[in-house]
């Protein structure tokens, strides 16, 4: 386990070394005057306590702040001892607010920290709750909660840092209401989505096989979701073909599972979740049903069954079944899969017998058993498919939409957010910069670039002195729980919207009081008097917003849209997508898991900007062009582990995202 990057007794001589710099000697100088006086007595919120939340709070004390307050939804997990230096082995499944607070005070034992162990959007840390402090900062790994501090800050008008980390990116910027640009004020990347009939018939890539075996987990161990169905999609207009024809010519077995099954979790159970079984429906059965669909094959390489005893007879020697190397980096063949994949089935099988009937499993990128069967399911899909198979490193990679995670950059990133703090409290706000990490330094041999900070932007739908946006819809097929939950909620990131139409009457159409408007749920928009041209007035109390919703009717959404922003409107929290060279990922969590304030949270895209220029023009003017040595790349946004973006491409191996701030931690 790694120690934090300077040994405590450095820190008071690189803030006196620093000091002595011309740039610098105007910030720390009065860090022993009224400045220090203000460090000891001003309030501070931590949210988040993950692998830049330790490295900051750290900061924090040595720099001589007394009066911290953090908090942390999450627990401490093994894969977080290699950087998040405030916890031992002794510390895993405790709370890392909780842990993180003792851990500190040793550095300093006359600091008042107090630890949240909760989601800091829970209804309890409201907008009083924010007015409490002279600063917030976050250090996050998800955009539904930053979004949501976002809003809180802005509403208590409490000045916010942002940062974030993507492997050797990092981002740092300031907030002020009125002043610069909220976190929301530019577009972010939408996430990565691929169609079904890819994803069932046709993967190309590694990353469509992973997300296969995620939605095979679900379906099999966890909740099932019609739109995760992993089974051959006869539907794809692709095919083009004669189900009747197909059928006749299909050799699928029509024991064992075959495709005439009601659903994946009903036929796995009937069989006793027998592996064997599992394993020829799913890479035999299954494949060869896909192959009677002809027309898929005419111009792409057909795939090839795998059956269990062709492979089970198959002389292999230890060595291929357990691989060499570490453990993670390990590329086994065919038969090592085949094994893992049986263990893993029978392991998760036996849990889900502990946990009772219809007890369901949640995926978990840190659940060794739950990561065994997608790295299994997967590698052995990709080998039907004829690609090169990955190892247990590279998928947990992508299924969990992250970068390995760089502590050094966690820690760079942690003392920039504590020199921005230091500004902001002593009310320099024209000193204030958006500063970036880059992985490279640029042509004047920079690796830390400074950006001035952008103004509002104008018609940002959050921070505007009247948000608005225009939503297209179908008002006869949209109904009132997917205009909540979908387009509220998903979208624009509210947490317990209210709803009234504009029609004269004050029509209350969703109330955040349960059981108000429950009846309203299952009925069309129509149905309310809803028509183009329509306005809603939302109102999410909690967050102290406001947002003008202007509904455009439209009869010709493409097929599975079922709303569309017009304009820009950043997104909320993005799911895994894949990453691009030079792109960042966010360090990742369950996909469907209740926004965190950990590394556990579901993932994010921001943006990382990479900069090569040591000017300091407008962060959100900066170009981004990858060829231009002299021009700054901008991946969108600004975010953090969550600094920088985290954006995945569907690359053979994840690597650096875009989106503004990528916090990986």
């Amino acid at each position: 386990m790694r120690t934090c990057l300077f040994p405590p007794r450095w820190i008071k001589v690189l803030l006196v070394r620093a000091a002595e710099t011309p740039k610098m000697a105007k910030l720390v100088g009065p860090l022993r005057k009224e400045l220090a006086e203000s460090l000891s007595s001003c309030r501070v919120l931590v949210v988040g306590a993950g692998g830049i939340g330790c490295e900051l709070l750290k900061n924090l004390v040595l720099t001589g702040f007394k009066n911290i307050e953090v908090i942390d939804l999450d627990t401490i997990d093994v894969s977080n001892l290699n950087r998040q230096f405030l916890f031992q082995k002794k510390h895993v499944g405790k709370s890392k607010a909780q842990v993180a607070k003792e851990s500190v005070l040793r550095f300093c034992p006359s600091a008042n920290i107090t630890a949240y162990h909760d989601s800091i959007m829970n209804p309890d840390y409201n907008v009083e709750f924010f007015r409490n402090f002279q600063l917030v900062m976050n250090a996050l790994d998800n955009r539904a909660a930053r979004n949501h501090v976002n809003r809180m800050c802005l509403a208590a008008d409490i000045p916010l840092i942002e940062s974030g980390t993507a492997g050797y990116l990092g981002q740092v910027t300031v907030i002020k209401k009125g002043q610069t640009e909220c976190y929301e004020c530019q577009p972010k990347p939408t996430q990565k989505t691929f169609p079904g009939c890819t994803i069932r018939n046709t993967p190309s890539e590694p990353i469509h096989c992973i997300v296969w075996a995620k939605y095979l987990y679900n379906q099999l161990f966890g909740e099932e979701d019609a739109d995760q169905e992993v089974s051959p999609d006869t539907a794809d207009p692709e095919a083009a073909w004669n189900p009747a024809d197909a059928a006749a010519r299909a050799t699928a077995s029509n024991k064992d599972g075959d495709i005439k099954r009601v659903s994946t979790k009903e036929w796995a159970r009937s069989t006793g979740y027998d592996p064997v079984k599992l394993f020829n429906k799913l890479f035999k059965d299954d494949i060869m049903y896909l192959l009677t669909m002809d027309k898929l094959w005419k111009k792409r390489k057909a795939p090839l069954p795998l059956d269990w005893t062709e492979i089970h007879h198959l002389e292999f020697s230890q060595e291929e079944a357990c691989g060499t190397g570490l453990k993670d980096q390990q590329v086994l063949g065919v038969q090592g899969y085949a094994q893992l994949f049986h263990r893993s089935v029978e392991t998760l099988r036996s849990q889900l017998i502990e946990k009772g009937e219809g007890a369901e499993l949640v995926w978990d990128k840190d659940d060794p058993p739950a990561m065994d069967f997608v790295t299994a399911a997967a590698n052995l899909r990709m080998n039907v498919f004829s690609m090169n198979m990955k190892s247990r490193f590279d998928v947990k990679s992508m299924a969990g939409n992250i970068i390995p995670a760089i502590a050094t950059t966690n820690a760079v990133i942690a003392g920039l957010i504590v020199l921005e703090a230091l500004k902001t409290l002593n009310s320099e706000f024209d000193q204030c910069r958006t500063i970036f990490l880059n992985k490279q330094p640029n042509p004047r041999k920079k690796l830390l670039v400074p950006c001035a900070l952008d103004p509002p932007n104008p018609s940002c739908y959050v921070c505007a002195s009247k948000p608005e946006v225009t939503v297209k819809l179908n008002v006869h097929k949209t109904i009132v729980q997917a205009l909540q939950d979908k387009i509220l909620k998903e979208k624009f990131g509210m947490v317990a919207p209210d709803v009234q139409i504009e029609d004269g009457k004050g029509t209350i159409l969703i109330s955040s009081e349960e059981g108000e408007t429950e009846a309203n749920n299952n009925k069309f928009l129509s149905d309310f008097g809803i028509r183009n041209g329509s306005r809603l007035q939302v109102d999410d109390f909690l967050q102290d917003y406001t947002l003008l919703v202007n509904l455009i009717h439209s009869e010709e959404l493409e097929k599975d849209v079922e709303f569309e922003v017009v304009g820009d409107a950043p997104d909320k929290a993005p799911t895994p997508s894949v990453p691009e060279e030079g792109k960042n990922i966010a360090n990742g969590n369950k996909d469907s898991a209740q926004p965190s304030t950990s590394s556990k949270a579901a993932a994010e895209d921001d943006d990382v900007l990479i900069v090569d220029s040591d000017e300091e023009p407008s962060s959100s003017t900066m170009e981004a062009s990858p060829e231009s040595s002299n021009r700054k790349r901008k991946h969108h946004g600004t975010d953090t582990d969550d600094a920088a973006s985290k954006r995945k491409r569907l690359d053979q191996q994840p690597a650096d995202d875009d989106e503004d701030i990528i916090a990986l931690d």
